[in-house]
């Protein structure tokens, strides 16, 4: 049972004194996710009220289902910006028709999620690198704050998820501004900024959005077209199951798996450094795709867009003292409360306190020291970190995503096709072998010998490099060259391609008449040199642990043992 409810491996040994500390963080994230809910939903495209019930029921799935023990889940800006990248590609006429639109989009994301949790296939993610990662979050973070001009501004701005063009639509209606409008939501951020410098714990968000209301209600703004929330529906979200079609399922498709891999992401990229703080380690990364499945799927039924894991929330948390999963059901009865008793307070929040929210919170996605970084020490990864970026600011959120991982996976194959290839010598008055080109003068260097090593798999894409890599340093050796050895301890798979070019190499320097040999090969390569008819070729008696032990066993050949392998060759030769 506790394989299957990952709940039960921490309430069976609750501690009393953890439940201040759960209560405390609960009510901290709860009046904080209240706001940023509402901010969330507007980046969605969804009436506010639908961040509400985003951080209601998929909370309380997640303390169920989830591994991670200080984890807040609910509605973030980036999976809410692609929701509404994604959407806004399709036919959709009303807003009733958005917001079905968006359940049933969560509940795919659910499905996919709970899908490749249940098949184990967590390892996808990894194919989402860091650098495509932060091209694509720092691109996405200035299309989010640039996207809340229209609430700052006061005007209607007509959106897009090309940067340019959302630049563009908004210097057009630069000329319009409201000006309540804007000083409410410049003094928001500044409010913010000035309260998160000076201490932390202050919650400035909450003071912002307090201090909007009361402005515009006792200066009556509304009549000076200042725009607010306005009426909030009171009481819980109903139940309901989404409009299922198979071709609007088809059309959702693409967008539900990126949001499922990129929401995946965030939760585990979260989780994992809240337990680098803690010193504690529950996360299973399987477990948490069917947590984060099951919290979009049955939220969906609750009129809940997608959720996944807050890097701000879930770091108020741990400041605030959480230490299970229990913080997230008390989030869950203040944003319940809320939505029982207490809507009617927001009904003159300002849009503009609610962008300048959203604008401070993810400014902190815009990643400048990782660049920093890759500028000196990988330039290759820091162009497919600035590909990324432009595509994703002018192009579009999906089409940065993809390019970037294509990107990563052809520079990866480019990289593994030309891997590194180094002659080895020994080093004076050592048994150890090292690389010529970095130890220099320290390595004794052979003529009568040829020692190799290949810091790669050997598989199709590079065999022809290893071929001419080797076949090069052989002709550079001359004639005085008698024996070749392949170090292989690096050389952890070989295919089927490989190993038959290995078989043609080997035959080609036999016929030369030099020895070749194998030294350091791993388990799992001495394996496919057994099966794939490399040691036919080889010999058993070629086949040596380490470096030191082929070259003194080639210093004590003797002619007789040099003959009995050249007749050995020789009758190979003959049976094929």
């Amino acid at each position: 049972m506790r394989r299957i409810l990952p709940f039960l491996e921490w309430i069976t040994d609750y501690n009393k004194s953890w439940f201040s500390k759960d209560l405390i963080a609960g009510l901290t994230v709860g009046i904080i996710l209240i706001p940023q809910g509402m901010a969330y939903a507007m980046i969605a495209g969804l009436p506010p009220v639908y961040g509400l019930y985003a951080s209601l029921v998929p909370m309380i799935v997640y303390a169920f289902f989830g591994t991670s023990r200080q984890l807040a889940v609910g509605p973030v800006a980036m999976d809410s910006l692609l929701l509404a990248a994604g959407l806004g590609t399709l036919a959709i006429t009303s807003t009733d028709d958005y917001i079905a639109m968006a359940l049933l989009l969560a509940f795919c994301v659910g499905v996919v999620q709970l899908t490749l949790g249940v098949l184990r296939m967590g390892f996808l993610v990894n194919f989402l690198s860091k650098p495509v990662i932060s091209g694509f979050t720092s691109a996405a973070a200035l299309i989010i704050m640039f996207s809340q001009l229209k609430h700052l501004l006061g005007v209607d701005i007509t959106r897009s998820n090309q940067f340019d063009v959302l630049i563009m639509n908004a210097f057009e209606r630069i000329p319009d501004t409201n000006l309540y409008d804007f000083a409410i939501g410049l003094v928001g951020i500044i409010i913010i900024v000035a309260l998160k410098r000076f201490d932390k714990r202050i919650p400035g968000i909450l003071f912002v959005v307090i201090l909007g209301i009361l402005v515009v209600y006792f200066l009556n703004l509304a009549t000076f077209g200042v725009n607010i929330v306005g009426e909030i529906p009171t009481g819980l979200p109903s139940f309901g199951i989404p409009e299922f079609k198979i071709a609007t399922i088809i059309e959702l498709a693409p967008i539900a798996v990126t949001l499922a891999l990129i929401g995946y992401l965030e939760a585990i990229s979260i989780g994992k450094s809240m337990e680098e703080q803690t010193g504690e380690e529950t996360i299973d990364a399987n477990k948490e795709l069917i947590a984060l499945g099951s919290s979009n799927m049955l939220g969906s039924l609750f009129q809940s867009y997608v959720v996944t894991g807050s890097f701000s929330r879930s770091a108020i948390s741990g400041q605030a003292g959480a230490k299970t999963p229990m913080a997230l059901i008390f989030s869950a009865i203040v944003v319940a409360i809320t939505l029982l008793f207490l809507t009617p307070l927001f009904y003159y929040l300002p849009n503009a306190v609610l962008a300048s929210i959203i604008m401070v919170s993810v400014f902190g996605l815009i990643d400048v020291a990782y660049p920093k970084s890759l500028w000196e020490y990988r330039k290759d990864e820091l162009f497919v970190l600035i590909t990324t970026f432009l595509i994703t600011l002018f192009a579009g959120i999906s089409e940065g995503i993809l390019a970037g991982v294509l990107l990563s996976l052809l520079l990866m194959v480019y990289k593994s096709s030309k891997p590194h290839f180094a002659v080895l010598g020994k080093i004076e008055g050592s048994d150890y072998y090292k690389n010529v080109d970095r130890f220099g003068e320290n390595v004794v260097v052979r003529d009568d010998l040829l020692i190799v090593r290949f810091d790669s798999q050997l598989y199709f894409g590079n065999k022809n490099f290893f071929k001419k890599e080797l076949l090069k340093n052989v002709a550079a050796k001359g004639d005085k060259l008698k024996g070749v050895i392949l170090n292989a301890e690096a050389i952890s798979y070989i295919d089927s391609s490989a190993a038959q070019m290995l078989v043609r190499v080997i035959e080609e320097l036999h016929d030369r008449g030099l020895q070749f040999y194998i030294s350091g090969a791993t388990g799992p390569t001495r394996d496919t040199i057994f099966s794939s008819g490399i040691i036919d070729v080889l010999l058993k008696q070629y086949l040596f642990v380490q470096t030191k032990e082929a070259v003194d066993y080639f210093d004590n050949l003797t002619p007789l043992s040099v003959l009995s392998s050249q007749v050995a060759h020789q009758n190979r030769r003959d049976r094929n």
